[in-house]
Protein backbone atom coordinates (compact mmCIF):
# COMPACT_ATOMS: atom_id res chain seq x y z
CA UNK A 1 0.00 0.00 0.00
CA UNK A 2 1.61 3.26 1.12
CA UNK A 3 5.18 3.26 0.60
CA UNK A 4 7.38 6.00 2.02
CA UNK A 5 11.26 6.55 1.88
CA UNK A 6 13.98 8.66 4.01
CA UNK A 7 15.29 11.42 2.03
CA UNK A 8 18.63 14.00 2.33
CA UNK A 9 16.47 17.04 3.49
CA UNK A 10 17.87 20.62 2.92
CA UNK A 11 17.58 22.60 6.17
CA UNK A 12 18.16 25.88 7.75
CA UNK A 13 21.15 26.43 9.26
CA UNK A 14 20.71 27.37 12.62
CA UNK A 15 24.20 29.10 12.79
CA UNK A 16 22.72 31.69 10.08
CA UNK A 17 19.57 32.31 10.68
CA UNK A 18 17.12 32.48 13.84
CA UNK A 19 14.73 29.42 12.63
CA UNK A 20 11.45 31.10 14.20
CA UNK A 21 11.93 34.10 11.80
CA UNK A 22 12.18 31.86 8.89
CA UNK A 23 9.41 29.21 8.55
CA UNK A 24 5.94 29.90 8.19
CA UNK A 25 2.28 28.55 8.13
CA UNK A 26 1.02 26.73 4.94
CA UNK A 27 1.09 28.77 2.23
CA UNK A 28 -2.63 29.34 1.75
CA UNK A 29 -2.80 29.83 5.20
CA UNK A 30 -1.06 33.40 4.71
CA UNK A 31 -2.79 36.73 4.92
CA UNK A 32 -1.58 39.75 3.30
CA UNK A 33 -0.87 40.71 6.62
CA UNK A 34 1.13 37.85 7.53
CA UNK A 35 2.85 37.92 3.78
CA UNK A 36 4.08 41.20 5.04
CA UNK A 37 5.42 40.23 8.51
CA UNK A 38 7.57 37.36 6.99
CA UNK A 39 8.86 39.57 4.80
CA UNK A 40 10.15 41.69 7.33
CA UNK A 41 11.15 39.01 9.83
CA UNK A 42 14.10 38.18 7.30
CA UNK A 43 15.62 38.21 4.27
CA UNK A 44 15.71 34.40 4.01
CA UNK A 45 12.21 33.82 5.18
CA UNK A 46 10.52 30.92 3.39
CA UNK A 47 7.53 33.24 2.51
CA UNK A 48 9.65 34.12 -0.28
CA UNK A 49 9.64 30.66 -1.57
CA UNK A 50 6.17 29.88 -1.24
CA UNK A 51 4.22 32.47 -1.58
CA UNK A 52 6.45 35.61 -3.27
CA UNK A 53 5.07 39.12 -3.92
CA UNK A 54 4.22 39.57 -7.42
CA UNK A 55 5.74 42.93 -8.49
CA UNK A 56 4.90 45.44 -11.38
CA UNK A 57 6.39 44.35 -14.95
CA UNK A 58 6.43 40.67 -14.22
CA UNK A 59 6.48 38.52 -17.56
CA UNK A 60 7.08 35.00 -18.55
CA UNK A 61 11.17 35.75 -18.09
CA UNK A 62 11.00 37.73 -14.29
CA UNK A 63 8.02 36.67 -12.32
CA UNK A 64 6.99 35.55 -8.88
CA UNK A 65 7.83 31.60 -9.95
CA UNK A 66 11.67 32.43 -11.69
CA UNK A 67 12.56 34.55 -8.44
CA UNK A 68 11.80 31.72 -5.95
CA UNK A 69 13.81 29.56 -8.51
CA UNK A 70 16.37 31.93 -8.09
CA UNK A 71 16.28 32.53 -4.22
CA UNK A 72 16.33 28.43 -3.27
CA UNK A 73 19.73 28.21 -5.49
CA UNK A 74 21.07 31.53 -4.04
CA UNK A 75 20.29 30.34 -0.22
CA UNK A 76 21.72 26.95 -1.17
CA UNK A 77 24.79 28.59 -2.42
CA UNK A 78 25.44 30.65 0.20
CA UNK A 79 24.84 27.70 3.03
CA UNK A 80 21.73 29.32 4.39
CA UNK A 81 19.98 26.25 3.27
CA UNK A 82 22.23 23.02 3.95
CA UNK A 83 21.83 19.17 2.79
CA UNK A 84 21.55 16.56 5.24
CA UNK A 85 24.89 14.12 4.68
CA UNK A 86 22.48 11.00 4.97
CA UNK A 87 19.35 9.67 4.35
CA UNK A 88 16.69 10.70 7.40
CA UNK A 89 13.03 10.30 8.42
CA UNK A 90 12.30 12.89 10.87
CA UNK A 91 9.72 12.52 14.02
CA UNK A 92 7.73 15.13 14.52
CA UNK A 93 6.20 16.56 17.81
CA UNK A 94 3.40 19.72 17.73
CA UNK A 95 2.43 20.73 21.36
CA UNK A 96 -0.70 23.14 21.18
CA UNK A 97 -3.66 24.56 22.77
CA UNK A 98 -6.90 23.76 21.49
CA UNK A 99 -8.29 26.81 20.24
CA UNK A 100 -11.14 28.51 23.12
CA UNK A 101 -10.16 26.35 25.88
CA UNK A 102 -7.37 25.56 27.93
CA UNK A 103 -6.52 22.11 26.94
CA UNK A 104 -3.19 20.90 26.05
CA UNK A 105 -2.71 18.33 23.39
CA UNK A 106 0.12 16.88 21.60
CA UNK A 107 0.03 15.50 17.82
CA UNK A 108 2.85 13.18 16.96
CA UNK A 109 3.73 12.24 13.39
CA UNK A 110 6.78 11.38 10.66
CA UNK A 111 7.81 13.14 8.00
CA UNK A 112 9.25 11.01 4.92
CA UNK A 113 8.89 11.39 1.21
CA UNK A 114 5.70 9.35 0.35
CA UNK A 115 4.80 7.81 -3.35
CA UNK A 116 2.37 9.76 -5.53
CA UNK A 117 -0.82 7.26 -6.02
CA UNK A 118 -3.93 8.37 -8.31
CA UNK A 119 -6.79 7.78 -6.14
CA UNK A 120 -7.66 4.93 -8.34
CA UNK A 121 -4.93 2.88 -7.15
CA UNK A 122 -6.82 3.37 -3.56
CA UNK A 123 -3.88 3.84 -1.74
CA UNK A 124 -4.53 7.69 -1.40
CA UNK A 125 -7.62 8.83 -0.68
CA UNK A 126 -9.20 12.31 -0.36
CA UNK A 127 -11.93 14.06 1.29
CA UNK A 128 -13.00 17.26 -0.20
CA UNK A 129 -12.87 18.68 -3.25
CA UNK A 130 -10.26 20.40 -5.37
CA UNK A 131 -10.84 22.74 -8.73
CA UNK A 132 -8.14 23.32 -11.63
CA UNK A 133 -7.69 26.59 -11.35
CA UNK A 134 -5.89 26.29 -7.84
CA UNK A 135 -3.29 23.71 -9.33
CA UNK A 136 -2.09 25.80 -11.75
CA UNK A 137 -0.55 27.86 -9.44
CA UNK A 138 1.67 25.14 -7.29
CA UNK A 139 2.35 23.70 -10.37
CA UNK A 140 3.95 26.65 -11.94
CA UNK A 141 6.01 26.67 -8.69
CA UNK A 142 7.31 23.21 -8.33
CA UNK A 143 8.30 22.87 -12.20
CA UNK A 144 10.31 26.17 -11.29
CA UNK A 145 11.90 25.23 -8.10
CA UNK A 146 12.09 21.45 -8.67
CA UNK A 147 11.47 21.75 -5.03
CA UNK A 148 8.67 20.87 -1.73
CA UNK A 149 9.32 23.26 0.81
CA UNK A 150 5.63 22.16 2.41
CA UNK A 151 3.92 18.52 3.65
CA UNK A 152 1.34 17.25 2.23
CA UNK A 153 -0.63 16.14 5.90
CA UNK A 154 -1.85 12.59 5.41
CA UNK A 155 -3.67 10.76 7.72
CA UNK A 156 -3.22 6.40 8.40
CA UNK A 157 -4.79 4.07 11.16
CA UNK A 158 -2.31 2.21 13.41
CA UNK A 159 -4.23 0.89 16.47
CA UNK A 160 -0.98 -0.84 18.11
CA UNK A 161 1.16 2.20 17.57
CA UNK A 162 3.62 0.48 15.77
CA UNK A 163 5.44 3.53 13.99
CA UNK A 164 5.36 5.73 16.99
CA UNK A 165 7.03 3.11 18.80
CA UNK A 166 9.67 3.06 16.78
CA UNK A 167 9.97 6.78 16.93
CA UNK A 168 9.05 8.08 20.03
CA UNK A 169 9.78 4.74 22.11
CA UNK A 170 7.11 2.26 23.93
CA UNK A 171 6.00 4.46 26.83
CA UNK A 172 5.81 7.35 24.62
CA UNK A 173 4.24 6.26 21.59
CA UNK A 174 0.59 7.48 23.38
CA UNK A 175 1.60 10.31 23.91
CA UNK A 176 2.10 9.94 27.96
CA UNK A 177 5.15 10.97 29.84
CA UNK A 178 8.01 12.94 28.65
CA UNK A 179 10.75 12.04 25.86
CA UNK A 180 13.32 10.16 26.30
CA UNK A 181 15.11 11.58 24.01
CA UNK A 182 15.65 15.62 23.40
CA UNK A 183 14.76 17.20 20.37
CA UNK A 184 17.00 18.27 17.67
CA UNK A 185 15.28 21.02 17.15
CA UNK A 186 12.68 22.55 18.92
CA UNK A 187 10.89 26.13 18.07
CA UNK A 188 7.44 27.84 18.70
CA UNK A 189 5.51 29.49 16.09
CA UNK A 190 2.98 32.45 16.45
CA UNK A 191 0.16 30.41 17.27
CA UNK A 192 2.59 29.55 20.31
CA UNK A 193 2.21 26.03 18.97
CA UNK A 194 5.90 24.08 19.92
CA UNK A 195 7.18 22.08 17.07
CA UNK A 196 10.02 19.57 17.88
CA UNK A 197 12.18 17.61 15.28
CA UNK A 198 14.02 14.35 16.29
CA UNK A 199 16.50 13.33 12.97
CA UNK A 200 16.41 9.64 12.62
CA UNK A 201 19.06 7.98 10.46
CA UNK A 202 19.84 4.54 11.85
CA UNK A 203 19.48 2.26 8.61
CA UNK A 204 17.93 -0.53 10.29
CA UNK A 205 15.17 1.70 11.97
CA UNK A 206 14.53 3.65 8.97
CA UNK A 207 13.31 0.19 6.89
CA UNK A 208 11.24 -1.04 10.24
CA UNK A 209 9.34 2.47 9.81
CA UNK A 210 9.27 1.77 6.07
CA UNK A 211 8.08 -1.50 6.79
CA UNK A 212 5.12 -0.51 8.92
CA UNK A 213 3.66 1.75 6.86
CA UNK A 214 3.96 -0.47 4.11
CA UNK A 215 0.22 -1.72 4.44
CA UNK A 216 -1.33 1.67 5.46
CA UNK A 217 -4.35 3.49 3.51
CA UNK A 218 -3.80 7.34 3.42
CA UNK A 219 -6.53 10.08 3.74
CA UNK A 220 -5.57 13.32 2.48
CA UNK A 221 -6.23 16.17 5.91
CA UNK A 222 -4.33 19.28 4.53
CA UNK A 223 -2.78 19.46 1.35
CA UNK A 224 -5.24 18.44 -1.36
CA UNK A 225 -4.82 20.99 -4.20
CA UNK A 226 -1.05 20.46 -4.08
CA UNK A 227 -1.12 16.46 -4.00
CA UNK A 228 -2.84 16.45 -6.94
CA UNK A 229 -0.91 18.87 -8.47
CA UNK A 230 2.21 16.42 -7.82
CA UNK A 231 0.59 13.53 -8.96
CA UNK A 232 0.19 15.44 -12.33
CA UNK A 233 4.09 16.48 -12.23
CA UNK A 234 4.94 13.00 -11.49
CA UNK A 235 3.16 11.52 -14.38
CA UNK A 236 4.19 14.33 -16.75
CA UNK A 237 8.20 13.20 -15.28
CA UNK A 238 7.46 10.00 -16.24
CA UNK A 239 6.86 9.98 -19.42
CA UNK A 240 9.71 12.50 -20.47
CA UNK A 241 11.71 10.21 -18.59
CA UNK A 242 10.42 6.85 -19.80
CA UNK A 243 9.79 5.37 -16.78
CA UNK A 244 6.56 3.72 -15.43
CA UNK A 245 5.16 5.14 -12.34
CA UNK A 246 5.08 2.50 -10.00
CA UNK A 247 8.16 0.42 -10.36
CA UNK A 248 8.54 -1.75 -7.19
CA UNK A 249 11.92 -2.37 -5.77
CA UNK A 250 12.93 -5.78 -4.77
CA UNK A 251 11.81 -6.75 -1.63
CA UNK A 252 14.60 -8.11 0.07
CA UNK A 253 16.73 -5.08 -1.23
CA UNK A 254 14.41 -2.65 0.36
CA UNK A 255 14.48 -4.33 4.04
CA UNK A 256 18.35 -5.03 4.16
CA UNK A 257 19.74 -3.11 6.71
CA UNK A 258 22.11 -0.70 5.00
CA UNK A 259 20.23 -0.59 1.73
CA UNK A 260 17.58 2.32 2.06
CA UNK A 261 14.63 2.45 -0.25
CA UNK A 262 14.13 5.74 -2.45
CA UNK A 263 11.43 6.78 -5.33
CA UNK A 264 12.54 5.58 -8.93
CA UNK A 265 12.52 8.94 -10.02
CA UNK A 266 12.42 12.42 -8.10
CA UNK A 267 9.35 13.13 -8.99
CA UNK A 268 7.50 9.93 -7.93
CA UNK A 269 7.33 10.92 -4.20
CA UNK A 270 6.91 14.23 -2.45
CA UNK A 271 7.42 15.65 1.18
CA UNK A 272 4.68 14.32 3.71
CA UNK A 273 3.41 13.91 7.36
CA UNK A 274 1.94 11.12 8.54
CA UNK A 275 -0.07 11.28 11.85
CA UNK A 276 -1.76 8.39 13.30
CA UNK A 277 -5.49 8.50 13.60
CA UNK A 278 -5.84 6.34 16.54
CA UNK A 279 -3.27 8.37 18.19
CA UNK A 280 -4.44 11.76 20.88
CA UNK A 281 -3.81 15.38 19.52
CA UNK A 282 -5.69 15.02 16.56
CA UNK A 283 -7.88 18.43 16.55
CA UNK A 284 -10.62 19.45 13.39
CA UNK A 285 -11.95 22.93 13.82
CA UNK A 286 -15.01 24.07 11.78
CA UNK A 287 -14.59 26.38 8.57
CA UNK A 288 -17.66 28.66 9.07
CA UNK A 289 -18.71 30.38 5.96
CA UNK A 290 -19.37 34.31 4.90
CA UNK A 291 -21.70 34.74 2.32
CA UNK A 292 -21.24 38.76 0.88
CA UNK A 293 -21.81 40.13 -2.80
CA UNK A 294 -25.73 39.03 -3.41
CA UNK A 295 -27.38 42.02 -5.01
CA UNK A 296 -30.25 42.90 -3.22
CA UNK A 297 -30.32 40.01 -0.18
CA UNK A 298 -32.63 40.54 2.10
CA UNK A 299 -32.59 38.75 5.67
CA UNK A 300 -36.40 38.46 6.10
CA UNK A 301 -36.98 36.99 2.53
CA UNK A 302 -34.32 34.47 3.20
CA UNK A 303 -35.48 33.12 6.36
CA UNK A 304 -39.26 32.79 4.76
CA UNK A 305 -37.61 30.83 1.91
CA UNK A 306 -35.13 28.39 4.18
CA UNK A 307 -38.17 27.74 6.16
CA UNK A 308 -40.06 25.89 4.08
CA UNK A 309 -36.27 22.77 4.42
CA UNK A 310 -35.42 23.89 7.90
CA UNK A 311 -37.04 25.02 11.72
CA UNK A 312 -36.10 27.88 12.57
CA UNK A 313 -35.24 29.66 15.70
CA UNK A 314 -34.41 32.67 16.55
CA UNK A 315 -31.46 33.27 19.12
CA UNK A 316 -30.03 35.83 21.71
CA UNK A 317 -26.69 35.68 20.05
CA UNK A 318 -24.87 33.41 17.71
CA UNK A 319 -24.17 31.00 20.51
CA UNK A 320 -22.01 28.00 18.91
CA UNK A 321 -23.21 26.21 22.32
CA UNK A 322 -26.54 25.73 20.44
CA UNK A 323 -24.99 23.25 18.03
CA UNK A 324 -23.88 21.40 20.76
CA UNK A 325 -26.97 20.71 22.57
CA UNK A 326 -28.66 19.96 18.88
CA UNK A 327 -28.68 16.20 17.41
CA UNK A 328 -30.00 16.92 14.45
CA UNK A 329 -28.60 18.29 11.45
CA UNK A 330 -28.32 21.74 11.97
CA UNK A 331 -26.25 25.36 11.86
CA UNK A 332 -26.43 29.15 12.70
CA UNK A 333 -27.18 31.76 10.44
CA UNK A 334 -25.89 35.06 11.18
CA UNK A 335 -27.98 37.73 9.40
CA UNK A 336 -28.48 41.75 10.15
CA UNK A 337 -31.19 41.08 11.77
CA UNK A 338 -30.70 38.48 14.09
CA UNK A 339 -29.25 35.03 14.70
CA UNK A 340 -31.26 31.91 13.63
CA UNK A 341 -30.87 28.25 14.34
CA UNK A 342 -31.72 26.11 11.25
CA UNK A 343 -32.72 22.70 12.14
CA UNK A 344 -33.20 20.08 8.90
CA UNK A 345 -36.34 18.83 8.19
CA UNK A 346 -35.27 15.51 6.89
CA UNK A 347 -38.38 15.18 4.44
CA UNK A 348 -38.43 18.61 3.13
CA UNK A 349 -34.61 18.31 2.16
CA UNK A 350 -34.53 14.67 0.83
CA UNK A 351 -35.25 15.40 -2.37
CA UNK A 352 -32.39 17.80 -2.82
CA UNK A 353 -30.05 15.10 -1.37
CA UNK A 354 -30.84 12.21 -3.31
CA UNK A 355 -28.33 11.86 -5.63
CA UNK A 356 -25.83 11.57 -2.78
CA UNK A 357 -24.98 8.87 -0.81
CA UNK A 358 -26.50 8.33 2.83
CA UNK A 359 -23.51 8.91 4.83
CA UNK A 360 -22.86 11.98 3.09
CA UNK A 361 -26.00 13.67 2.51
CA UNK A 362 -26.50 14.00 6.56
CA UNK A 363 -23.45 15.86 6.98
CA UNK A 364 -24.22 19.60 8.05
CA UNK A 365 -21.79 20.92 5.75
CA UNK A 366 -23.08 19.22 2.73
CA UNK A 367 -26.62 20.19 3.62
CA UNK A 368 -25.58 23.65 4.00
CA UNK A 369 -23.38 23.65 0.54
CA UNK A 370 -26.82 21.54 -1.45
CA UNK A 371 -29.81 22.83 0.11
CA UNK A 372 -28.50 26.63 1.50
CA UNK A 373 -25.91 27.78 -0.51
CA UNK A 374 -27.12 25.89 -3.92
CA UNK A 375 -30.68 25.87 -3.66
CA UNK A 376 -31.73 28.63 -1.62
CA UNK A 377 -28.66 31.36 -2.64
CA UNK A 378 -27.76 29.94 -6.53
CA UNK A 379 -24.20 29.08 -5.19
CA UNK A 380 -22.90 26.07 -6.37
CA UNK A 381 -19.56 25.38 -5.97
CA UNK A 382 -18.46 26.28 -9.32
CA UNK A 383 -20.28 29.77 -9.32
CA UNK A 384 -18.51 29.85 -5.68
CA UNK A 385 -15.25 29.44 -6.87
CA UNK A 386 -15.75 31.80 -9.94
CA UNK A 387 -17.02 34.64 -8.46
CA UNK A 388 -15.04 34.40 -5.02
CA UNK A 389 -18.54 35.12 -3.06
CA UNK A 390 -17.70 32.46 -0.01
CA UNK A 391 -15.28 33.60 2.50
CA UNK A 392 -14.03 30.42 5.12
CA UNK A 393 -13.17 31.60 8.24
CA UNK A 394 -12.04 29.82 11.58
CA UNK A 395 -13.51 32.28 14.20
CA UNK A 396 -16.82 32.44 14.18
CA UNK A 397 -17.13 35.60 16.09
CA UNK A 398 -15.47 37.25 13.28
CA UNK A 399 -17.76 35.43 10.82
CA UNK A 400 -20.50 37.50 13.08
CA UNK A 401 -19.03 40.33 12.93
CA UNK A 402 -18.36 40.99 8.99
CA UNK A 403 -22.00 40.59 8.83
CA UNK A 404 -22.98 42.84 11.78
CA UNK A 405 -20.58 45.89 10.30
CA UNK A 406 -22.10 45.66 6.87
CA UNK A 407 -19.12 43.82 4.92
CA UNK A 408 -21.06 40.78 3.79
CA UNK A 409 -24.66 39.12 3.32
CA UNK A 410 -25.32 36.70 5.89
CA UNK A 411 -22.77 34.13 7.08
CA UNK A 412 -23.27 30.08 8.60
CA UNK A 413 -21.39 29.16 11.72
CA UNK A 414 -21.27 25.59 11.89
CA UNK A 415 -19.88 22.26 13.81
CA UNK A 416 -16.55 20.75 12.79
CA UNK A 417 -16.68 17.54 10.97
CA UNK A 418 -15.85 14.66 12.93
CA UNK A 419 -12.71 11.85 12.28
CA UNK A 420 -15.22 9.25 12.10
CA UNK A 421 -17.10 11.47 9.23
CA UNK A 422 -14.50 12.06 7.29
CA UNK A 423 -12.64 8.45 7.46
CA UNK A 424 -16.16 7.16 6.10
CA UNK A 425 -16.61 9.38 3.65
CA UNK A 426 -13.29 9.21 2.07
CA UNK A 427 -12.77 5.53 2.09
CA UNK A 428 -16.22 5.59 0.21
CA UNK A 429 -14.70 7.31 -2.42
CA UNK A 430 -17.21 10.49 -1.84
CA UNK A 431 -16.12 13.81 -1.13
CA UNK A 432 -17.22 16.87 0.77
CA UNK A 433 -17.17 20.41 -0.30
CA UNK A 434 -13.88 22.72 -0.94
CA UNK A 435 -12.72 23.49 2.77
CA UNK A 436 -15.01 21.09 5.11
CA UNK A 437 -12.44 20.49 7.58
CA UNK A 438 -9.82 22.96 9.57
CA UNK A 439 -6.94 20.64 11.14
CA UNK A 440 -5.24 22.70 13.98
CA UNK A 441 -2.33 23.32 14.11
CA UNK A 442 -1.21 23.63 10.73
CA UNK A 443 2.70 21.77 9.74
CA UNK A 444 5.17 24.34 9.48
CA UNK A 445 6.69 25.11 6.40
CA UNK A 446 10.75 25.30 6.29
CA UNK A 447 11.53 22.48 8.91
CA UNK A 448 12.51 20.50 5.77
CA UNK A 449 13.13 20.88 1.96
CA UNK A 450 12.68 18.12 -0.83
CA UNK A 451 14.89 19.43 -3.57
CA UNK A 452 15.23 17.52 -6.96
CA UNK A 453 17.79 18.20 -8.07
Amino acid sequence: MARIYPFRAFRYDPARVHLEDVVTQPYDKITPAMQERYYEASPYNLVRVILGKQLPGDDEQENVYTRAAQTLRDWRKEGILKEESEPALYGYSQTYTVPHTTEVRERRGLIALGRLYDYADKVVYRHEQTFPQHKSDRMSLFKATRAYCEQVYMLYSDPAFTVEKLIFGVREANGNGSDCNPADLSITDEYGVVHRIWKLTDPTLINLVVTAMADKKLIIADGHHRYETSVAYSKERSSQLKLPLNQPRDEEERLSPGNLPEPPFPEAAMMMTFVNMEAPGITILPTHRVVHGIEGFSSPDFIVRASAYFDIRELDSPDLAVLSQTEQTAFIAVTIDGSYLLTAKPEAIAPLLADLPHRQGQLDIVQLHRVVLDKLLGLDEATITRLGSVSYLREADEAAKMVTEGDANIAFLIRPVTLEQLKEVSFAGDVMPQKSTDFYPKLLSGLAIYALD
